[in-house]
This record gives C-alpha cells, sequence and structure tokens, in this order.
C-alpha cells in the first residue's frame, strides 16, 4: 500500500499532458439531471478521483471504483473521506459505503468495491453502462484479448476509454551495470509478465501499450490521442522527491523477488546486482526509467444514432 501512495508523485510528472487534455476536452457535458457516469478498474488507493476533481473536471458524477483487492478498496474509501473533507466538500457516508460530495458547482457520487474485474463484466453486462472507462497502469496485468472487449461493452456509444501509464516493454537502470547483466535481467522479468498467470489463465502483457491499438482497432474503438509516459526517477540536489526512494527500492525487491530462482540467471550474481542497486538508492545515484503509453479511445456512435448535421 505504501508502494501505491509513493509512486503519486511519480505518476503525477509521468502523465501526458496532451492525451489528459484531449480526454477533458472529449467528455459530454453533464449536469444535475445527467450526471457522468465513470467506472474505473483497477481503482488502487483512489488516485484517480482527486486528480479529476482537483483540476474541477468533474462537475456532476457518479463514480464506481473498483479493485479485487479489499484492502486497498477499503483505504480508496478512507483516503478519499479524507481528502474531500480536508478540500472542503460536505461529505455525507451512505450504508452502501457510497461517498456523497458536494461543494459550489461539484456534486460527486462515489461507490467503492471489491471486486475481480471478470466478475464485475458479468455482473454488470446489459445492466448498467457508463460513460468514461478508466484503466491506469492496469492492461499489463490483464490476458487483453480476452478481457478487453468485455469492458469495451461496458460504455456507452460515444463513449471514452482511458487508459494512462500503460506499461510498454521499457526497463531501464542507470549507471548500467555488468554488461551483457542488466539486459538479461530486463529481458528475463519482462519474460515474467509474459508468463504471469491468475487461476490459471494468462494475466500480463510486458508490451501492453503498443498492442492496445490492435487490440482496440479490433474491438471496434477509435484511438483519439496517445502519448508517452515514461516513469522517470532520479535524485536531485536535495534527493528523491517525496517517498520515491521507497518506491524505488520496492521495484529492485520485486524484480529480485520474480528472478529469484530462474535458471538464466546466476543466483549469485543476482543477488550482487540487487544489492549494488538498493546501495545506489541509498547513495541517490540510481535512475530508474520504464517506458509507457497513454491512450484515449472512443467508442463509435452507430451511424443510425447519430443527429443530422453532426460530423
Amino acid at each position: 500500500m505504501r508502494y501505491l501512495a509513493a509512486k503519486r508523485s511519480v505518476d503525477e510528472r509521468a502523465l501526458n499532458c496532451q492525451v489528459w487534455q484531449c480526454l477533458v476536452a472529449a467528455l459530454r457535458p453533464a449536469t444535475a439531471a445527467q450526471p457522468l457516469r465513470i467506472l474505473e478498474v483497477g481503482a488502487g488507493i483512489g488516485g484517480m478521483v482527486e486528480r479529476l476533481l482537483v483540476g474541477d473536471v468533474l462537475t456532476h458524477a457518479t463514480y464506481t471504483a473498483i479493485d479485487q483487492a479489499p484492502m486497498l478498496i477499503a483505504e480508496a474509501h478512507r483516503r478519499l473521506l479524507q481528502w474531500a473533507d480536508e478540500q472542503g466538500f460536505q461529505v455525507n457516508e451512505s450504508r452502501e459505503r457510497q461517498l456523497n460530495m458536494r461543494r459550489a458547482r461539484q456534486h460527486i457520487t462515489v461507490e467503492t468495491e471489491a471486486i475481480d474485474v471478470a466478475r464485475f463484466v458479468a455482473r454488470e453486462d446489459r445492466r448498467r453502462t457508463w460513460d468514461l472507462l478508466i484503466g491506469q497502469a492496469f492492461l499489463d496485468l490483464i490476458d487483453m484479448p480476452a478481457t478487453l472487449p468485455a469492458l469495451c461493452s461496458l460504455v456507452d456509444p460515444g463513449g471514452l476509454l482511458y487508459f494512462p501509464l500503460t506499461f510498454d516493454g521499457g526497463t531501464v537502470f542507470q549507471p548500467e551495470g555488468e554488461a551483457p547483466f542488466d539486459g538479461t535481467i530486463e529481458a528475463c522479468y519482462h519474460q515474467t509478465i509474459d508468463q504471469r498467470e491468475l487461476d490459471g489463465k494468462p494475466s500480463g502483457d510486458s508490451r501492453a501499450g503498443r498492442r492496445l491499438f490492435a487490440h482496440l482497432r479490433t474491438t471496434g474503438v477509435d484511438v483519439v490521442a496517445a502519448g508517452g509516459s515514461d516513469w522517470v526517477v532520479f535524485a536531485g540536489a536535495n534527493g528523491y522527491p517525496a517517498d520515491e526512494a521507497y518506491f524505488l527500492h520496492d521495484i529492485i525487491h520485486t524484480i529480485g523477488t520474480a528472478l529469484a530462482g530462474n535458471p538464466q540467471l546466476d543466483a549469485e550474481l543476482l543477488s550482487t546486482w540487487v544489492a549494488q542497486r538498493h546501495a545506489q538508492i541509498e547513495q541517490g545515484t540510481l535512475v530508474y526509467i520504464a517506458h509507457q503509453l497513454d491512450v484515449l479511445g472512443r467508442v463509435p456512435v452507430p451511424m443510425g444514432k447519430r443527429q443530422v448535421g453532426k460530423p
């Protein structure tokens, strides 16, 4: 959980401003009678809700945030309750654990639920639809060919799909280590993503960003905007910003754990590599770059449903 909080500042720097502005411009006008309906999958601890509210992007909206981890959803609910109060919202909490937040020109209802995406899609099929679907740092964790079409079916014609921080197969550490060991570690780590399974089914794609274009096209979704959103973490004169040293330690720990026992890697060399990278973080010399893409798509409106004179 601390990792998700620590990466907030990294995410904020990385998000592609042009894609974000296209999203804001493309959202339909919302009123009290017709609020925007937003669904976020893999919502984590709720950072995207705050981002949309801070920028006054949302005036009237119902926001459904789901994540399969009950602990994360509980933390998202707690954080949003505290954050909204600090931001001057009047907050009411219903028995269904909905948060109703009001302040001048804004009325947002947030419902949080701990549920697996597949179960959620099966339950909501033909029951509810949304104007905007958000999946941040999410698509590299699923089987896109199997899951993306079902997610797209939850979005109304003319609605939007926003997939920021989608990993796209680039992991860089500086200073460079022993050649070719760094390259072997990167290749092996990406391989663990591609081979990941959940409940016996594929659950990962280290090149999800670039492959998303074709998957959306196959599903019938138009790409409206796209751009790079690389994580770039380095220490300045005062060290790493915010809690980003912890973020880096967690990244190295995750890679080391994922590659432990890998037959392609010498165990002693891997242990030395992990120790060196942790030491470099403590010294403020480690630079970390991860290549990612932000993609915004739109579900087309069938020709017969378009208004005369509208493009």
